[in-house]
């Protein structure tokens, strides 16, 4: 059970709720990533996992009780436990969400490194058979009026809603993951990226120099409309890569052209991690959400014939 050799403290402010927010991240001999509410009286220790997620509309991974102990935005923080090698952790946090820090999951991985990780190994989860989680189903399981809402918004976006994510098994003992986008703004257009992590200095090297710095995204003209609903109050030039209103371009500088998509791998990666363990398959997210990697999860994990655990 690979674990941190001592203790990290983490602070910052919520990208939704734009509150400070201090977190620790504990060592811990209880196999898993747990995080507790240490600001609400009688919080629960939150199991990290697929099905305690509770969810995922804020465009983000949500763990626990959305209506009492729960913490939003884990899905960066979880890439970089993973990326670590780190299987065991408690994490107490004193607000509902993680802190966003620079939106990608580099500043979270670089602690774990500094403090220093325990020998051990992860669970391995093989996937056996195919398994394909798609937005029409997500469509199906919500009301009427949400759905319409979902449609309005996509048309006048210019998107079109028809993503899927697929898990399946491969041959190279490693999650092979790649991601597509499709944005009608120029400035993202379509992308696709593939990264392989073979557990391996050089897969995590390769994550560390080519993907973990990618931040999230968004548009401008999309921020007001989002603070009104309680999301992205915290969002700022330092930690979102801003896309102007023309779609041509971004008010602050990327890293790389492709930076948008190369976000998508850390999301991917993170909440593939509720899993539980090291998942080997191929995960192919074409115009992907947290929404679609849990729910290709569940189905991963509802019949054992899916899967196997070594």
């Amino acid at each position: 059970m690979p674990t941190l050799k001592k203790q990290v403290k983490i602070k910052g402010k919520g990208i939704h709720s734009g509150l400070p927010v201090n977190m620790v991240i504990k060592p811990s001999k209880k196999h898993g990533i747990f995080f507790r509410r240490v600001d609400l009286k009688d919080s629960p220790l939150l199991a990290a996992l697929y099905s305690n997620v509770g969810e995922t509309k804020m465009r983000n991974t949500t763990i626990g009780d959305i209506n009492f102990a729960h913490v939003q935005t884990v899905e960066h923080l979880m890439a970089a436990l993973f990326m670590a090698g780190i299987d065991s952790a408690i994490i107490e946090i004193d607000g509902k969400e993680t802190p966003i820090l620079d939106g990608s999951a580099s500043q979270f991985y670089d602690a774990f490194v500094k403090a220093g990780i325990t020998s051990g190994k992860i669970k391995k989860i093989v996937v056996r058979k195919p398994i394909i989680a798609t937005a029409s189903e997500l469509r199906k399981n919500l009301g009427i009026f949400t759905r319409l809402k979902w449609w309005l918004i996509n048309t006048l976006a210019g998107r079109k809603s028809n993503g899927y994510v697929k898990l399946e098994p491969n041959d190279k003992n490693a999650l092979e993951i790649t991601a597509t986008l499709i944005y009608p703004e120029k400035i993202i257009g379509s992308q696709t990226y593939t990264y392989v992590f073979s557990n391996n200095k050089k897969s995590v090297s390769d994550f560390v120099n080519n993907i973990a710095r990618a931040r999230t995204f968004g548009k401008y003209s999309e921020w007001e409309y989002l603070k009104k609903r309680g999301m992205g109050r915290g969002a700022d030039e330092t930690n979102v890569i801003a896309l102007n209103d023309k779609g041509d371009g971004t008010l602050n500088e990327t890293i790389w052209p492709d930076e948008f998509v190369r976000h998508k791998i850390i999301d991917a990666i993170g909440d593939m991690y509720t899993s539980g363990g090291f998942v080997i398959g191929k995960l192919e997210s074409f115009k992907g959400s947290h929404a679609l990697n849990n729910l290709v999860l569940k189905k991963l994990f509802s019949d054992k014939d899916n899967y196997d655990i070594i």
